[in-house]
């Protein structure tokens, strides 16, 4: 009987039918009096949305207190209810870190001895209230049944999910950490983890590393068992921060789609656009999120680069027709409103795009990418007192993440506070070595403290990175840029040159750069190059005052040097002929009627060149100085590219 009806209950379950699974599930626990009979019976209540009918099924006997799945689900119960006090008081405030295997116990000799209660293995409360005995964590877990340590796991993730309710990040960040220790399969912590960015890229990949995925069983099976443990690594390794071995993470998605035949799914294809986008290679990572889009059109994970490539590209209309579609058929899905935010913010309608940021913050306080946008438009105003307040806020929020630490450094170089802007940075710097714009804002503070060594060298270990990362070479011209000014100020011309010229082989017809080729070659005496060079800066942009006043200095002193070459050839042109013995007298008077016309034109020049300058002293304009600073080049402070998102 009780067979018959485990399979009718479980029927009902899978055709939805909810009423009869409760129906019958009642008349089973009768029969049974069953812990786990129990159990299935408050899962049917709890996935109908009854959780205070649940937790008070539960609540009834020992069924908490003695059994770890029906406390697991009153606590999950009691979650769902905000109650995140209670929820902690059933689970307790401690991880069974006794069951934590470390990597490849299964294959190690017996782990060392812990003092661990006896109490908390058998369940029995000692008389003598702190006995302990030194137990083998690898006996522990076999002491432990499979289904129990599961279950414990789990416990470990709601603790987390509790403190991160109450904004206690890093007791929550330990939790989960805890979780997927105990239970490798313990994908949910390991997302909260990953996606909440509670670790720094370093710490990413090392924690992986401490996991045991050799506890990965299946039936007994030893070759079956290591080919889902080395599966389910790199499963986990495409989740990892992008900044950090992206040449494991490349071999990792190469071997899931050869071997496993997933080069379809839309988690790998997530994982590799993520990698393009890092790359800053916008179009090929919206090609991947274009074809997750289409494999499944309400794939929220992948909305936030999708999002962030489309503004990138400046794809409005696609922007504003996916946001209608998301906020019609998902209203209360807070990636919707942030298609909103980011379609405003694309076409510089800056009010909207803080409104709708706002609502996706309030609808999921722990959304990244609502956060960073929000202060983004604080920062696209230049309200950089509210930006800053903004970004700390992310930063608070997101600890494990480099980027709001280097929004607040970029904020404080454009306030000028270059000494806090270092600190943020640097800060950004720990947490994330391998980020090649994070390297180039460092090289502009050191820039404008003029330390021109440390910002060369930054500027070239940015340009590496990008390089190592292969990103568009595009992408990084503004830090290419940068390099050419700091060589410039450091007297380093030749090599100023070079980069400028690569900055306009590459295609970036910017005045700046121009200019700065232009003033580069005047320093360097080459004063006619310069003059081309200032006059394809004019033409691109033909109001430029920096390239106007530094062109009248190329003209006029290119026109000094060919009447001081013109005076040098007259003047050894005159001895040669007064020196030889056939020189006619005719000759040497044409000569010198010669040489006296041009003393008088070049006297005519010096005395144009002073009225001229005088003349524009008195329109009111200043002397500019023409000592160019990195962010004419860059468009601001500094080169800020959107990823996070």
């Amino acid at each position: 009987m009780e067979k018959f009806l485990r399979n009718w209950r479980q029927d009902a379950l899978n055709k939805h039918q909810y009423e009869s699974a409760i129906f019958i599930g009642d008349k089973l626990l009768a029969l049974t009096s069953d812990d786990n009979d129990a159990f299935w019976l408050a899962q049917v209540h709890f996935s109908t949305g009854n959780y205070t009918r649940a937790l008070s099924f539960l609540s009834r006997g020992e069924l908490i207190p003695n059994n770890s799945s029906c406390r697991y689900l009153a606590a999950h119960c009691c979650i769902k209810q905000g109650k995140f006090d209670e929820a902690l008081a059933i689970l307790g405030d401690k991880n069974p870190v006794h069951l934590i295997s470390p990597p490849g116990a299964p294959m190690d000799p017996p782990a060392k001895l812990r003092h661990v209660s006896v109490s908390r293995l058998t369940g029995r409360t000692q008389k003598n209230g702190s006995k302990t005995d030194r137990v083998p964590t690898s006996e522990e877990r076999e002491n432990e049944d499979i289904k129990n340590i599961r279950f414990e796991a789990a416990m470990c993730y709601l603790r987390g999910v509790c403190y991160a309710k109450q904004n206690s990040f890093d007791r929550a960040k330990e939790c989960y950490k805890d979780a997927v220790r105990i239970d490798v399969q313990c994908f949910e912590a390991f997302d909260q983890l990953m996606k909440n960015s509670l670790m720094s890229p370093e710490e990413e990949w090392k924690f992986l590393e401490s996991l045991n995925f050799d506890s990965v069983e299946v039936d007994g099976n030893a070759n079956a068992s290591q080919e889902a443990a080395q599966f389910t690594k790199m499963l986990y390794t495409t989740r990892l921060s992008k900044y950090h071995n992206p040449a494991e993470f490349t071999t990792a998605t190469e071997t899931l789609s050869t071997h496993y035949n997933l080069s379809s799914n839309p988690d790998i294809l997530l994982a590799k656009a993520d990698l393009l986008f890092t790359q800053c290679r916008f179009q090929s990572a919206l090609q991947l999120t274009s074809s997750i889009i289409q494999i499944d059109r309400y794939n929220f994970s992948a909305m936030p680069i999708h999002l962030a490539c489309l503004h990138e590209l400046g794809e409005t209309n696609a922007l504003f027709l996916l946001a209608h579609e998301l906020v019609d058929a998902h209203p209360e899905e807070p990636c919707a409103w942030l298609a909103i935010g980011v379609y405003y913010l694309s076409i510089s309608r800056i009010a909207e795009a803080r409104r709708y940021f706002s609502k996706a913050s309030m609808m999921d306080p722990h959304f990244g990418p609502a956060w960073i946008g929000f202060a983004h438009t604080f920062a696209a105003e230049g309200e950089h007192d509210q930006a800053i307040s903004a970004y700390s806020t992310a930063a608070r929020l997101f600890q494990g993440t480099h980027l709001p630490q280097l929004f607040l450094g970029m904020q404080n170089l454009q306030l000028n506070n270059l000494q806090l802007a270092q600190e943020y940075l640097n800060a950004a710097h720990k947490r994330c070595k391998s980020d090649p714009l994070l390297l180039n804002e460092m090289g502009v503070a050191f820039y404008h403290e003029d330390n021109l060594e440390e910002a060369i060298r930054y500027f070239n270990e940015a340009l590496r990175l990008a390089d190592e990362l292969q990103s568009d070479t595009r992408a990084w011209l503004p830090t290419r840029t940068n390099l050419g000014h700091a060589y410039r100020r450091a007297g380093r011309l030749e090599d100023a040159l070079e980069e400028f010229e690569v900055v306009l082989r590459a295609g970036n017809k910017d005045a700046g750069v121009f200019t700065a080729k232009g003033m580069v070659l005047l320093e360097m005496g080459r004063s006619w190059d310069a003059v081309e060079a200032l006059h394809q800066a004019l033409a691109v942009s033909p109001q430029d005052p920096i390239a106007t006043d530094l062109l009248n200095r190329a003209l006029e002193q290119n026109e000094t040097e060919s009447m001081g070459r013109n005076d040098l050839v007259g003047w050894a042109g005159a001895e040669t002929s007064m020196s030889g013995i056939v020189a006619s007298d005719d000759e040497v008077d044409e000569l010198e009627r010669k040489i006296s016309d041009q003393l008088k034109q070049i006297e005519r020049s010096k005395v144009t060149g002073r009225r001229g300058r005088r003349g524009r002293n008195r329109g009111g304009g200043l002397e500019m100085d023409v000592d160019m600073s990195v962010d004419g080049m860059t468009g601001g402070e500094s080169m800020m590219v959107d990823s996070d998102g």
